[in-house]
């Protein structure tokens, strides 16, 4: 039985990503390495924790010593690597744990696997022949839209923020492994993500909880940003589809075709509450307070998913009315309102 080493499975994409593949595949064992941040919870894992096939390690991704025992011990046939600094606020405040984390942290990832996988540029040891170093990565590297136009796998990298240059820089590292090494990896690159388990802090969350707690909604700028919106699971279904189907060394990009500004998203979310638990004291839209942007925020993403769902046959089956419905009504039981 195969074992696939999960980066950041405690956050939230990795923690539903685990659950979903653990419900859909069978014939793997899966291990997740998280070092268990302000952005990793075990809490998101709850329903599968004692799932036979389920092992948690508690660790850095900066611990080359650690990072080599466990390729040891458990021989990992693939890596799906999630685990990143990524909140963009706390890259401005404090950009030095992002390099550190998504660069040398992935680069301890991809040399420790080459060790154990090949004996020298494309040549793989028979046991790992097939084995798979799976970059998940995101929109942001692309640097902002104008009002139009589309980011496609060819569009060159203009990261903006402390976390989107470490990202760039941890996407080049992978690519360079394919093209030195001849190392099987696959990079996707995803849209902003939303659903289930999602970090308090995000807006999705932000939003929700504020309203629920009566205080004022915050809201960056002028609120006309724009972002293309995925679902949780479709991210999934897309991450799953490129481990297993993808061509080595090639980009996907994985994005919902739902492009939402932020005032779209507040009014949504406050329209879903007024309906299913009204205010006492008159309408959620009353909360909503514009704040000071943060520096360097992007004013539009888009991601063309063509690609994807051309050579993979992956689309979204959530629009973003759909989605979002879902995403609060597990909020609303999760805050047990």
């Amino acid at each position: 039985m195969k074992t696939i080493l999960i980066t950041g499975g405690a956050g939230f994409i990795g923690a539903n990503f685990i659950s979903y593949f653990l419900q859909n595949n069978t014939e793997y064992n899966l291990v997740n390495l998280d070092l268990l941040t302000y952005a990793g919870d075990l809490e998101n894992l709850k329903e599968i924790e004692n799932n036979p096939k389920y092992t948690f390690v508690q660790g850095d991704i900066c611990d080359r010593n650690l990072i080599e025992g466990l390729f040891t011990k458990y021989q990992f046939h693939d890596v799906i690597h999630f685990a990143a600094e990524s909140h963009v606020d706390n890259s401005i405040s404090g950009p030095e744990a992002f390099i550190k984390t998504n660069v040398l942290g992935t680069f301890n990832l991809l040399d420790t696997a080459r060790n154990l996988w090949m004996t020298a540029p494309n040549q793989y040891v028979a046991n790992f022949k097939n084995s798979r170093f799976h970059h998940v990565s995101t929109d942001e590297v692309y640097g902002t839209l104008g009002e139009t136009g589309l980011f496609e796998e060819t569009t060159p990298y203009a990261p903006n923020s402390p976390y989107s240059a470490s990202k760039a820089g941890s996407d080049m590292i992978v690519r360079s492994y394919f093209h030195t090494y001849g190392m099987n990896v696959v990079t996707t690159n995803c849209s902003n993500n939303y659903g289930p388990k999602q970090h308090n802090e995000k807006l999705i969350p932000t939003i929700i909880r504020k309203a629920l707690a009566g205080e004022e909604i915050p809201i960056y700028g002028d609120g006309k940003n724009v972002r293309d919106w995925l679902y949780v699971i479709d991210h999934c279904k897309g991450i799953e589809l490129a481990l297993k189907n993808g061509k080595a060394g090639e980009t996907y990009n994985i994005g919902g075709r739902n492009e939402r500004n932020n005032l779209y998203i507040v009014d949504k979310i406050c329209d879903i509450l007024n309906n299913k638990i009204p205010r006492k004291a008159g309408n959620y839209k009353d909360l909503i307070s514009f704040v000071k942007d943060r520096p360097g925020h992007d004013k539009r993403y888009a991601i063309d998913a063509t690609k994807i769902e051309n050579e993979l046959g992956w689309k979204a089956d959530e629009n973003f009315e759909t989605g979002i419905l879902k995403t609060v009504e597990w909020y609303l039981n999760k805050f047990q309102v």
